[in-house]
Protein backbone atom coordinates (compact mmCIF):
# COMPACT_ATOMS: atom_id res chain seq x y z
CA UNK A 1 0.00 0.00 0.00
CA UNK A 2 1.81 2.91 -1.45
CA UNK A 3 1.08 6.01 -3.35
CA UNK A 4 1.67 4.17 -6.91
CA UNK A 5 -0.64 2.48 -9.43
CA UNK A 6 -2.56 -0.38 -7.87
CA UNK A 7 -2.22 -3.88 -9.30
CA UNK A 8 -4.48 -5.35 -6.73
CA UNK A 9 -7.28 -4.43 -5.14
CA UNK A 10 -9.31 -5.73 -1.82
CA UNK A 11 -12.76 -5.61 -0.97
CA UNK A 12 -13.52 -7.19 2.41
CA UNK A 13 -11.37 -10.27 1.03
CA UNK A 14 -11.65 -13.78 3.04
CA UNK A 15 -9.46 -16.37 2.54
CA UNK A 16 -10.43 -19.91 3.68
CA UNK A 17 -11.53 -23.23 2.26
CA UNK A 18 -14.54 -24.03 0.73
CA UNK A 19 -16.84 -22.09 3.44
CA UNK A 20 -14.29 -22.28 6.17
CA UNK A 21 -13.07 -18.69 6.72
CA UNK A 22 -9.12 -18.68 8.14
CA UNK A 23 -8.43 -14.87 7.15
CA UNK A 24 -10.19 -11.63 8.72
CA UNK A 25 -12.07 -9.36 6.24
CA UNK A 26 -8.96 -7.95 4.33
CA UNK A 27 -9.45 -4.07 2.54
CA UNK A 28 -7.03 -2.49 0.29
CA UNK A 29 -4.92 -1.80 -3.04
CA UNK A 30 -1.62 -3.71 -3.44
CA UNK A 31 0.24 -1.20 -5.71
CA UNK A 32 1.93 -2.03 -8.27
CA UNK A 33 6.10 -2.22 -7.95
CA UNK A 34 5.52 -2.46 -4.07
CA UNK A 35 7.64 -5.35 -1.73
CA UNK A 36 5.30 -6.53 0.69
CA UNK A 37 5.97 -9.43 3.24
CA UNK A 38 2.78 -11.30 5.12
CA UNK A 39 3.39 -12.48 8.43
CA UNK A 40 1.43 -13.53 11.46
CA UNK A 41 1.51 -16.66 13.62
CA UNK A 42 1.34 -19.99 12.06
CA UNK A 43 -2.23 -20.94 11.36
CA UNK A 44 -3.39 -17.69 10.57
CA UNK A 45 -3.67 -18.01 7.01
CA UNK A 46 -0.44 -16.49 4.75
CA UNK A 47 -0.20 -19.14 3.00
CA UNK A 48 -3.97 -19.21 2.34
CA UNK A 49 -4.09 -15.50 1.41
CA UNK A 50 -1.38 -15.89 -1.07
CA UNK A 51 -3.04 -18.80 -2.56
CA UNK A 52 -6.02 -16.77 -2.92
CA UNK A 53 -4.46 -13.99 -4.56
CA UNK A 54 -2.67 -15.64 -7.10
CA UNK A 55 -6.16 -17.30 -8.16
CA UNK A 56 -5.30 -20.91 -6.67
CA UNK A 57 -7.72 -20.59 -4.30
CA UNK A 58 -11.21 -18.49 -4.68
CA UNK A 59 -12.09 -16.15 -1.88
CA UNK A 60 -14.69 -17.40 0.88
CA UNK A 61 -16.51 -13.65 0.59
CA UNK A 62 -15.76 -10.39 -0.70
CA UNK A 63 -13.58 -9.34 -3.76
CA UNK A 64 -10.16 -9.25 -5.78
CA UNK A 65 -9.86 -6.92 -8.47
CA UNK A 66 -6.77 -6.76 -11.00
CA UNK A 67 -5.85 -3.22 -12.27
CA UNK A 68 -5.89 -3.53 -15.05
CA UNK A 69 -5.87 -6.89 -15.64
CA UNK A 70 -4.39 -9.87 -14.19
CA UNK A 71 -0.40 -9.78 -14.92
CA UNK A 72 1.97 -13.39 -15.27
CA UNK A 73 2.89 -14.56 -11.79
CA UNK A 74 6.14 -15.67 -10.50
CA UNK A 75 5.27 -18.19 -8.10
CA UNK A 76 7.47 -19.80 -5.41
CA UNK A 77 5.67 -22.31 -3.23
CA UNK A 78 6.66 -23.43 0.11
CA UNK A 79 6.45 -27.16 -1.14
CA UNK A 80 7.96 -27.94 -4.09
CA UNK A 81 6.48 -30.47 -6.14
CA UNK A 82 8.98 -31.78 -8.33
CA UNK A 83 10.30 -35.40 -7.99
CA UNK A 84 13.84 -34.78 -6.52
CA UNK A 85 14.82 -38.39 -8.02
CA UNK A 86 13.55 -37.30 -11.62
CA UNK A 87 16.47 -37.55 -13.93
CA UNK A 88 16.83 -34.15 -15.22
CA UNK A 89 19.45 -31.76 -15.16
CA UNK A 90 19.44 -28.12 -12.95
CA UNK A 91 19.38 -26.79 -16.36
CA UNK A 92 16.84 -28.46 -17.83
CA UNK A 93 14.77 -27.30 -14.74
CA UNK A 94 15.54 -23.53 -15.07
CA UNK A 95 14.73 -23.82 -18.81
CA UNK A 96 11.53 -24.44 -17.90
CA UNK A 97 11.28 -20.39 -16.49
CA UNK A 98 11.77 -19.83 -20.24
CA UNK A 99 8.73 -21.95 -21.99
CA UNK A 100 6.16 -18.99 -21.58
CA UNK A 101 8.19 -16.83 -24.18
CA UNK A 102 9.53 -19.54 -26.43
CA UNK A 103 8.31 -22.26 -28.52
CA UNK A 104 8.77 -25.77 -26.66
CA UNK A 105 8.98 -27.30 -30.10
CA UNK A 106 11.70 -24.98 -31.82
CA UNK A 107 13.80 -25.37 -28.29
CA UNK A 108 15.99 -22.42 -26.76
CA UNK A 109 17.76 -20.07 -29.37
CA UNK A 110 20.89 -18.02 -28.12
CA UNK A 111 19.23 -15.42 -26.36
CA UNK A 112 17.27 -17.71 -24.12
CA UNK A 113 20.06 -19.88 -23.43
CA UNK A 114 22.13 -16.87 -22.16
CA UNK A 115 19.47 -15.93 -19.89
CA UNK A 116 19.03 -19.18 -18.06
CA UNK A 117 22.81 -19.01 -17.83
CA UNK A 118 22.21 -15.66 -16.17
CA UNK A 119 19.74 -17.15 -13.87
CA UNK A 120 22.16 -19.83 -12.94
CA UNK A 121 24.82 -17.62 -12.50
CA UNK A 122 23.08 -15.37 -10.22
CA UNK A 123 21.83 -18.47 -7.51
CA UNK A 124 25.63 -19.54 -7.85
CA UNK A 125 24.34 -22.81 -9.40
CA UNK A 126 26.22 -21.99 -13.06
CA UNK A 127 29.10 -24.94 -12.31
CA UNK A 128 26.68 -27.50 -11.86
CA UNK A 129 24.48 -26.71 -14.95
CA UNK A 130 24.89 -30.57 -16.35
CA UNK A 131 24.47 -32.12 -12.77
CA UNK A 132 21.01 -33.82 -12.47
CA UNK A 133 18.60 -32.59 -9.67
CA UNK A 134 19.06 -35.75 -7.09
CA UNK A 135 22.41 -34.51 -6.25
CA UNK A 136 21.48 -31.37 -4.93
CA UNK A 137 21.42 -30.30 -1.45
CA UNK A 138 18.10 -28.53 -0.33
CA UNK A 139 19.82 -24.95 -0.75
CA UNK A 140 20.99 -25.69 -3.85
CA UNK A 141 17.51 -27.27 -5.23
CA UNK A 142 15.70 -23.85 -3.44
CA UNK A 143 18.52 -22.03 -5.46
CA UNK A 144 17.54 -24.31 -8.49
CA UNK A 145 13.74 -22.91 -8.18
CA UNK A 146 14.09 -19.28 -7.50
CA UNK A 147 16.29 -19.24 -10.71
CA UNK A 148 13.51 -21.05 -12.64
CA UNK A 149 10.86 -18.32 -11.20
CA UNK A 150 13.61 -15.40 -11.98
CA UNK A 151 13.80 -16.42 -15.14
CA UNK A 152 9.92 -15.90 -16.09
CA UNK A 153 10.90 -12.10 -15.26
CA UNK A 154 7.03 -11.65 -14.34
CA UNK A 155 5.48 -8.57 -13.24
CA UNK A 156 4.23 -10.03 -10.06
CA UNK A 157 6.03 -12.53 -7.76
CA UNK A 158 4.73 -14.73 -4.93
CA UNK A 159 6.90 -16.53 -2.79
CA UNK A 160 5.54 -18.56 -0.07
CA UNK A 161 7.86 -19.03 2.47
CA UNK A 162 10.92 -19.60 0.39
CA UNK A 163 13.47 -19.70 3.17
CA UNK A 164 12.01 -22.68 5.14
CA UNK A 165 14.64 -25.15 5.63
CA UNK A 166 17.91 -24.23 3.94
CA UNK A 167 21.13 -22.88 5.18
CA UNK A 168 22.26 -19.17 5.60
CA UNK A 169 24.25 -18.94 2.35
CA UNK A 170 21.11 -19.64 0.06
CA UNK A 171 18.90 -17.39 2.28
CA UNK A 172 21.72 -14.15 1.53
CA UNK A 173 21.93 -15.11 -2.31
CA UNK A 174 17.86 -15.57 -2.94
CA UNK A 175 17.09 -12.25 -0.89
CA UNK A 176 19.83 -10.12 -2.75
CA UNK A 177 18.02 -11.44 -6.31
CA UNK A 178 14.34 -10.55 -4.49
CA UNK A 179 16.18 -7.55 -4.07
CA UNK A 180 17.24 -6.69 -7.43
CA UNK A 181 13.70 -7.56 -9.28
CA UNK A 182 11.84 -5.29 -6.40
CA UNK A 183 14.19 -2.73 -7.97
CA UNK A 184 13.86 -3.44 -11.43
CA UNK A 185 9.81 -2.90 -10.68
CA UNK A 186 8.50 -6.10 -9.75
CA UNK A 187 5.92 -6.23 -7.41
CA UNK A 188 6.89 -8.75 -4.41
CA UNK A 189 4.37 -10.80 -2.03
CA UNK A 190 6.34 -12.85 0.32
CA UNK A 191 5.10 -15.60 3.48
CA UNK A 192 7.87 -15.18 5.68
CA UNK A 193 8.57 -16.03 9.32
CA UNK A 194 11.49 -13.61 10.16
CA UNK A 195 10.80 -10.12 11.80
CA UNK A 196 14.09 -8.77 11.72
CA UNK A 197 14.64 -10.28 7.66
CA UNK A 198 11.00 -8.08 7.77
CA UNK A 199 12.15 -4.95 8.67
CA UNK A 200 15.70 -5.13 7.01
CA UNK A 201 14.20 -5.38 3.42
CA UNK A 202 10.47 -5.08 3.43
CA UNK A 203 8.82 -1.73 3.30
CA UNK A 204 5.32 -2.82 3.30
CA UNK A 205 4.12 -5.71 5.62
CA UNK A 206 0.38 -7.14 5.98
CA UNK A 207 0.02 -8.87 9.61
CA UNK A 208 -2.66 -11.47 10.20
CA UNK A 209 -4.15 -11.90 13.45
CA UNK A 210 -6.76 -14.11 14.75
CA UNK A 211 -9.30 -11.51 14.32
CA UNK A 212 -7.75 -8.62 12.43
CA UNK A 213 -5.07 -7.45 10.16
CA UNK A 214 -2.55 -4.68 10.18
CA UNK A 215 -1.29 -3.30 6.66
CA UNK A 216 0.88 -0.62 6.01
CA UNK A 217 4.35 0.59 6.76
CA UNK A 218 6.29 -2.25 8.06
CA UNK A 219 7.86 0.01 10.92
CA UNK A 220 4.37 0.81 12.02
CA UNK A 221 2.60 -2.79 11.28
CA UNK A 222 4.72 -4.67 13.38
CA UNK A 223 3.88 -2.28 16.61
CA UNK A 224 0.38 -1.87 16.11
CA UNK A 225 -1.71 -4.25 18.40
CA UNK A 226 -5.47 -3.85 16.99
CA UNK A 227 -7.19 -3.67 14.06
CA UNK A 228 -9.76 -4.51 11.70
CA UNK A 229 -10.40 -4.39 7.84
CA UNK A 230 -7.56 -1.87 7.10
CA UNK A 231 -7.37 0.11 3.47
Amino acid sequence: MVGGAGMIELDHLVAGYGSRAITPSLCGVIEAGSMTAIVGANGCGKSTLLKTLAGILPPVSGTLRWMPSRPVIGWLAQRQTLDPHFPITVQDVVSMGAWPRISLFRGLNRQARAHVAEALERVGLLMMARTTIEALSGGQFQRMLFARMWLQHAPLVMLDEPFTGIDEGTIEVVMEQIVDMHQQGQTILAVLHDSERVKRYFPQTLRLDTESAHWGATDVTLTQNSGACLA
